[in-house]
């Protein structure tokens, strides 16, 4: 009779921690080899700890970077928190009070259905979990669409009239990047400069699979020059080799172009399809990835300085 009693407490416990650890679980993203690491690496200048404005290609916010040598000064003070739980005022303290009021309610027998026993109440803790869920993710939707409508619209996004045509994939001709940091302005991207993207694309990822460092060391800034060479060299010692092939851009749009002192940034969204593989380097069979190719979505960062050819900056995960 004990043994019963605290069975819907067990429960009541295990749920609450299945809906804690939910959101951590739907970030993390499979593991990937390719250059990069499906990480979030690099500099983005004076916007390294601001979020690109989202695109058509990635219509989701990109990922803080996990590596950079960006001093995260006052100068580069992250924006304030836009999430549900971040934004204050009305929305947030709902939120909050809404999630406080249904976990205190589940563990200690309260909330909607907490006057149902027995197995009507693990029914009903799983449907309160449910609304829960659907609640924030109509909040969060809603909050994302604000945020995009004020960042304004894409370059190259469909509703924004007729573009240009040229720059390969990228769906249309020059733009003028969004402005809005200090000490920068905006810049225009031209065909010519969406195709060097595009080539910088294969060309990194074809040396990235050679593992050859002086062409990296040309297509990259110092900083990113650096990340790849630490990753080539932690496949090394596993005994390993990441080979990419079939690099092929899809769908590309430009989120931001600025410059800030003599350097040019673009952040521009790319999603390409690429065969990811990595080898043993005794045995030559294939230890992880696949022979079939994959769609992958980053957001890109390339930089030029004057006289220069672009290179890329930073890559972000979506």
């Amino acid at each position: 009779m004990r043994f019963s009693s605290r069975f819907p407490a067990f429960f009541r416990i295990a749920a609450v921690a299945l809906a804690l650890a939910l959101p951590t679980a739907l970030i993390v993203s499979d593991a990937d080899a390719r250059a990069g690491g499906g990480s979030s690496s690099g500099s983005r200048g004076t916007r390294t700890f601001s979020a690109p404005p989202p695109t058509t290609t990635a219509p989701s916010a990109a990922r803080p970077f996990d590596r950079t040598m960006t001093p995260n000064t006052p100068s580069y003070a992250p924006r304030p928190s836009g999430g549900l739980f971040g934004r204050p005022g009305l929305l947030g303290g709902l939120a909050a009070g809404f999630l406080g009021a249904g976990l205190f309610g589940m563990l200690f027998g309260g909330g909607m259905f907490g006057g149902l026993g027995g197995f009507s109440s693990i029914i009903g803790l799983i449907l309160q979990i449910g609304l829960i869920v659907i609640v924030a993710r109509l909040v969060m939707n809603w909050w994302r669409r604000r945020n995009l409508a004020y960042a304004g619209p894409s370059n190259f996004d469909a509703g924004a009239g007729p573009q240009p045509s040229g720059g390969g994939m990228f769906g249309g001709g020059g733009g003028f990047g969004l402005g809005g940091a200090r000490g920068s302005t905006p810049i225009e991207i031209t065909p010519s400069d969406y195709d060097a993207f595009e080539r910088l694309l294969s060309d990194i990822q074809g040396a990235w699979s050679r593992e050859d460092v002086n062409a990296l060391s040309r297509l990259t800034t110092p900083e990113m020059e650096s990340y790849f060479a630490r990753d080539i060299a932690a496949n090394q010692a596993k005994g390993v080799v990441n080979q990419v092939s079939s690099v092929k851009l899809l769908q590309g749009d430009l989120s931001e172009a600025w410059r800030e002192g003599n350097s040019d940034f673009a952040t521009v969204a790319m999603r390409f399809r690429l065969v990811d593989r990595t080898i043993d380097r005794q045995s030559g069979h294939m230890v992880e990835g696949s022979d079939q190719p994959v769609e992958v979505t980053e957001v890109w960062t390339f930089q030029r300085n004057p006289g220069s050819d672009w290179v890329l900056s930073a890559i972000q995960q979506t």
